[in-house]
């Protein structure tokens, strides 16, 4: 099987390949025009997509023994120095050369990195291992399956994992390279501290990458890493243009003398012993398949699904089934926080837990909602930018709850100046709910609108207030419910509370049964409505969250009327005179 290519300025151009050992590398000239290659090495090379008229032989061997470009950066590193940037450019050139070969002839490397950026003791610089290359021809320009090595993949081809109408093309290779000119410069890839699998949620997500240390480094270095790293890639150069960038150019009539530099670290770092080499693992993936090369362990208990060697369904309901069964009720995708409802009152949430999670590395704790407010609330202060966390699910699942959770945490880590704000900001989530949540066949506390939260904030992190959004409130429930269903909370609240105090005559409401609009298969009589001892405790708790946000005992009242008006209303048949020739 055919897993490498090389690349070597000739009058007559060069396809190499080499085997699994990244020493030895191959080379394959071209074939005259129109003689195609042969179709059983095409077939067992799969996915290969070796550029065509290619033949079997002849064929040249040729030993590449000064290591890998990633292991040169690393011996740099390691001695406290770093690589200069003319022998970084001259690098990066003889990989862009290869590479505009490669596209040239209508083939995508797919593998662009370091490791696969190999040396000679002369100076020389080879491009190798194609085990993933795919070739395009003059009708197909575009690639759509996901190949590559976490870290060095483009955002576009990650996307072809789970988007089926997503493609990419030979600038897919330009990304790569810009992630292997940071690796050059800072000796790892970013996000190299982060298991692979997490790294291809981030990738799409971040914003492009950069040097470690940019400002240790020319503009024109930093400006060409940005120019590989443009997200949306029919925007990104194609490795011609890169070939005209000024870090590229500066080593014009230089390729001897960098050449020659080159070969003297290259001996430097052998006689200095080699380095510790971190292997990269490669994923392959087609639509609807998932092959993986690395090995498939036993399922583990773990804190972010994304780390799983293997993410398919029945992985992620064992993995969910296992948390639930131990009340772990919180599990990481990534950046996605899951919560599962454990429909009982568990001990997560107290004073020392919420200490806990202030300003902790997320991997210090077990997931946990703290730890998304604390993200989105460290975020907001470092990054001086606003931020927003969106929480989603069925009906049942649980977020009306995760909402407080999430305000009382961000009230905690906001340090509210007084005491008398924390709890207003607190008590106005508890009052919508009373308006807009509605007891469901699913769900006895479903929220029948969907809530916008708006914290505010000082540019020092404390908190000074907030404000609540609601949209497309189902206001039908007023005068309609489908059966085993009930009205808006408040409905209840207050009428049960106006007859635990005898005021059901002052508001003129009746005193037999309650009005059609509360009415339900529960509650036929008024005695049923008063014997809801939760009706009458959240009644008092309404009052007092009017009190607490600042609303006159006068207000509430007037509540009141409006609510015994409606009731006055629904219990009357109204008949309104037809317009004539209606």
């Amino acid at each position: 099987m055919w897993n490498g290519c090389r690349f070597e300025r000739q009058q007559q151009a060069p396809h190499v390949v080499t085997l699994n050992c990244q020493q030895v590398v191959l080379s394959q000239l071209l074939a005259p025009e129109g003689v195609g290659p042969d179709r059983n090495r095409a077939e067992a090379g799969g996915d290969t997509g070796l550029p065509q008229g290619t033949r079997e032989d002849p064929v040249a061997g040729e030993l590449c023994n000064g290591g890998s470009v990633t292991d040169l950066v690393k011996g740099f590193l390691k001695r406290g120095e770093r690589m200069s940037e003319p022998i970084i450019a001259y690098i990066l050139h003889e990989a862009l050369m290869g590479l505009q070969h490669l596209h040239n002839n209508k083939t995508i490397h797919r593998d662009i990195k370091g490791n696969n950026i190999l040396l000679t003791t002369e100076g020389g610089v080879k491009l190798v291992d194609f085990g993933v290359s795919a070739q395009l021809t003059s009708t197909r320009h575009r690639r759509n399956t996901s190949v590559g090595t976490p870290f060095w993949m483009a955002p576009e081809v990650i996307a072809c994992e789970q988007q089926l109408d997503t493609t990419y093309d030979a600038r897919c290779d330009t990304w790569s390279l810009g992630i292997t000119a940071i690796e050059l410069g800072d000796g790892d890839p970013p996000l190299a501290d982060l298991h692979p699998m997490r790294a291809l949620f981030k990738i799409p997500r971040n914003p492009p990458p950069k040097l470690r240390q940019p400002e240790l480094w020319s503009a024109e270095f930093n400006d060409f890493i940005s120019k590989c790293l443009t997200k949306d890639y029919e925007k990104r150069p194609t490795v011609s243009d890169l070939l005209q960038h000024k870090f590229i150019t500066q080593i014009e009539g230089k390729d001897v003398v960098l050449q020659k530099q080159l070969m003297k670290f290259i001996g430097i770092h052998q006689c200095m012993g080699g380095t510790e080499k971190a292997r990269h693992e490669r994923i392959h993936t087609k639509k609807g398949n998932f092959n993986r090369s690395l090995i498939i362990s036993s399922l583990k208990n773990v804190d972010d699904l994304a780390t799983l060697e293997v993410l398919d369904e029945n992985t992620v309901s064992e993995q969910l089934e296992k948390c639930y069964s131990r009340d772990q009720i919180y599990i990481y995708v990534g950046d996605i926080l899951i919560a599962l409802n454990p429909f009982q009152n568990l001990t997560l949430y107290s004073t020392e837990h919420s200490k806990l999670y202030i300003g902790a590395k997320r991997t210090a704790n077990p997931p946990h909602i703290f730890a998304v407010a604390d993200l989105g609330y460290q975020s907001m202060i470092t990054y001086n930018s606003d931020q927003c966390i969106v929480i989603s699910g069925e009906s049942g699942a649980g977020k009306t709850e995760s909402a407080h959770l999430l305000v009382q945490q961000l009230t905690v880590l906001g340090k509210a100046n007084n005491r008398t704000l924390q709890e207003k900001i607190l008590q106005v989530n508890n009052l919508v709910e009373a308006f807009g949540n509605a007891c469901t066949i699913i769900n006895d506390n479903s929220s029948r609108f969907g809530k916008y939260l708006e914290m505010k904030f000082t540019s020092s992190g404390a908190v000074v207030g907030a404000q609540i959004f609601e949209y497309l409130l189902e206001k039908s429930r007023v005068i309609h419910q489908a059966i085993g269903e009930k009205n808006f909370h408040i409905f209840y609240y207050i009428y049960a509370g106006l007859a635990e105090k005898k005021k059901l005559a002052h508001y003129k409401l009746p005193e037999n049964k309650p009005p059609r609009y509360l009415q339900n298969d529960h509650l036929r009589t008024v005695q049923d409505m008063m014997n809801n001892s939760f009706y009458k405790s959240q009644y008092e708790l309404i009052e007092q969250c009017f009190k607490v946000i600042g609303f006159t005992m006068e207000t509430f009242s007037n509540l009141a009327v409006t609510h015994a008006t409606s009731w006055a209303y629904g219990d009357k048949l109204i008949r309104y005179p037809q317009c004539p020739g209606s």
